[in-house]
């Protein structure tokens, strides 16, 4: 068997490298074929135990039968001889040829009949556990529904969409190209792409990917990227391409594969040399077949791919599954990774006579037209505690300082301290402040006609999942674990706090991040570094692998790191450890029990304590053990489709950190 039969189409333009072993180019026989010459063999065996006098029609019977099921091996063979390599294909021809060479019809037929159906088998199962991969990727649809000028529909290839083209989705549409939604919203179910079990919301302004399947609602959607350049297209191609991608071992036994033949062909002719049973030879020969040891790894990385693309983790390379197993230290960037992106309103300190309503009331006013995180903090926090808010009057934005506007009259400025201090606010508001309390929070402060009200404390939320990924990480072993942030260093200790991070490192630019890893990695430290696969690329490249975060949408995240995970789930880490663990375990297993068969199977045969039929039926049988035992890893991580459900009812009850200001609110407000 060819090394990388299993990772590879059966393309016939497809050369391997000499000595691979046993390709399966004669396993795109069909089944008709091989049944049609299994009648003739069997009919063989029916003719001379019912006829007796007619042992030259039973013998005619078996010599087309094993004409039938040998040509396919035989062609093999020559073509593999042609090429000027020797492979694991002539042991099994040989096997055949000295069989009906010996006149023994039934047993040449019967042997290429068993080797042919475990090809066939294992083919089979390369190619579900490749569609089981693709049931993960489903295809986007053939068809879409463009909108034309006149705002009719026309039904339109997918293949035909460009970018800036408008598409109409309904309700239960497969979405057939990235777009960002113009009109309507929806529910997607986006496990193809994320992994995700739970429908998502989406409105205009939102992204939607090819693939995913809109469950609610009509939509109409400009076209971003169509074809192969879509999300669902990068994945997809990724993911093969990791297919054919070996781990180090493999190599090695490709290099040992081009003396294996001529050591099993050397056996065969001293076990004819001492026995002068061709029987024994012909048991030698099929037994050796070594599919049972090519198929160790293949089978094992397939089973592995599967059920971490099921979970919207992409492993662009086999050989990250090893490296992976070995990691014992975790380096996370922490915004938008440990931490949500977005900031909350933690507090709100009012000064004087002012009310926590009315110090929401006129910041959110205030900061109304702005796009800055601020602003979308303070009209959440507006929203959740039912506060109303006015039209703001002559709006300016000083960017990364603050905003100016008329409310309700008064003259309003809502920034920094220093901002408000250079806008005439004179009185001494930042005493006002604890900074023992505010340490590790992002203030702004908000004054009315020259006079300080009161500030607001916000924060980058932390990950839900963020400590018990975490812990998992030390469960499983790792050792050091530790976050590095361009953020003050107040701000990253009570977000390592917050999850259970012991170390970290704040006021890093992306170039003392690079040497904070390197640091780590000169101690003998295996290290994973997961960022957003953006502003951390350099970060990532130094790591022994490299872990994007949401990488969905992403062109850049996608390509920027070894490892992409295409949702935000931090406890796939977790799982991707324990994964690929079990998966090297898993390859050691089937290593091992390919060694002992061969060596068990070539004593037995050489013995004499098995016939060539039965060496053929263990040859297939050891296949399929190994086959099973990798399909283990495919079951990997189930549990976790579970989690966005139960986040999902735990958010419904609680409204999280975020929601502590609005909780103020209300009593005082009331």
């Amino acid at each position: 068997m060819q090394v990388t039969s299993l990772l590879t189409q059966h393309d016939p333009e497809h050369e391997h490298g000499p000595g691979c072993g046993h390709d399966h180019s004669h396993s795109n026989v069909g089944l008709t074929w091989m049944l049609c010459g299994l009648v003739f063999v069997l009919n063989a065996f029916v003719v001379d135990w019912l006829f007796e006098s007619a042992h030259v029609v039973a013998s005619a019977s078996a010599m087309i039968g094993a004409i039938v099921l040998g040509y396919p091996i035989m062609m093999t063979a020559i073509k593999d001889l042609k090429l000027g390599r020797l492979s694991i294909n002539e042991l099994v021809a040989i096997a055949v040829l000295a069989a009906f060479a010996s006149g023994d019809y039934k047993t040449a037929g019967v042997v290429a009949f068993f080797m042919l159906l475990g090809e066939l088998i294992e083919t089979h199962t390369a190619e579900g556990a490749r569609n089981s991969i693709e049931s993960l990727i489903k295809l986007t649809p053939t068809k879409a529904r463009r909108i034309k000028a006149d705002k009719s529909e026309e039904e339109v290839a997918a293949s035909q969409l460009a970018v800036g083209d408008v598409i109409r989705i309904r309700p239960g549409d497969n979405v057939a190209a990235d777009g960002v939604i113009l009109t309507g919203q929806g529910s997607f179910n986006q496990a193809t792409i994320t992994g995700e079990s739970l429908p998502v919301d989406k409105k205009g302004g939102d992204e939607v990917f090819a693939g995913t399947l809109n469950l609610t609602g009509v939509l109409e959607i400009k076209v971003s990227r169509a074809g192969t350049d879509t999300t669902l297209g990068r994945v997809r191609e990724l993911i093969l391409a990791a297919e054919k991608t070996k781990l180090p071992i493999m190599k090695i036994v490709d290099q040992y594969m081009a003396f294996y033949t001529p050591l099993v062909l050397v056996i065969g002719a001293l076990v004819w040399a001492f026995t002068r049973d061709l029987e024994r030879v012909i048991s030698v020969l099929v037994v050796s077949c070594p599919c049972a040891f090519i198929l160790a790894t293949p089978t094992a990385m397939v089973a592995a791919l599967s059920a971490a693309a099921r979970l919207g983790i992409l492993i662009k390379n086999v050989a990250d599954i090893e490296t992976a197993a070995k990691i014992n230290a975790f380096v996370f960037d922490k915004t938008g990774t440990l931490t949500t992106g977005e900031l909350a309103v933690s507090r709100l300190a009012p000064i004087g006579d002012t009310k926590p309503a009315e110090l929401l009331r006129i910041a959110a006013s205030a900061e109304k037209y702005s796009n800055h995180p601020t602003a979308k903090a303070l009209a959440t926090i507006s929203a959740e505690a039912g506060v109303p808010l006015v039209e703001p009057k002559d709006f300016t934005e000083t960017a990364g300082r603050g905003v100016t506007a008329d409310v309700g009259g008064a003259k309003v400025l809502v920034g920094r301290a220093q901002w408000l201090k250079d806008n005439g606010v004179k009185d001494d508001f930042e005493k006002s402040v604890d900074l023992n309390e505010t340490e590790g929070w992002s203030l702004i402060f908000v004054a009315r006609d020259g006079k300080c009200i009161g500030w607001v404390g916000l924060q980058d939320q932390t990950r839900k999942e963020a400590r018990e990924a975490l812990a998992e990480l030390k469960e499983a072993g790792v050792r050091r674990i530790a976050m590095v942030s361009g953020d003050r260093q107040p701000v990253a200790t009570r977000v390592a706090a917050e999850i259970g991070c012991e170390e970290a490192k704040g006021d890093c630019l992306p170039q003392n991040k690079v040497e904070f890893v390197r640091a780590v990695k000169a101690k003998g430290y295996h290290v994973a570094v997961i960022g957003d696969g953006v502003n951390d690329a350099p970060a990532l490249a130094a790591g022994d692998i490299g872990i994007a975060m949401g990488a969905a949408g992403s062109e850049v995240a996608i390509h920027s790191a070894t490892i992409a995970l295409m949702n935000n789930d931090l406890r796939r880490l977790p799982f991707l450890v324990k994964l690929s663990r079990s998966t090297r375990a898993v390859i050691n297993q089937n290593f091992l029990f390919g060694v002992l068969f061969i060596i068990g199977g070539l004593s037995a045969a050489a013995f004499g304590w098995l016939n060539p039929i039965i060496a053929a039926i263990l040859h297939n049988a050891g296949s399929l053990i190994v086959i099973f035992n990798s399909a283990r890893l495919v079951r990997k991580g189930e549990e976790l489709e579970h989690y966005q459900q139960e986040a999902t009812n735990s958010d419904s009850g609680n409204g999280g950190s975020r929601h502590t200001a609005a909780g103020q609110l209300t009593p005082k407000a009331a």
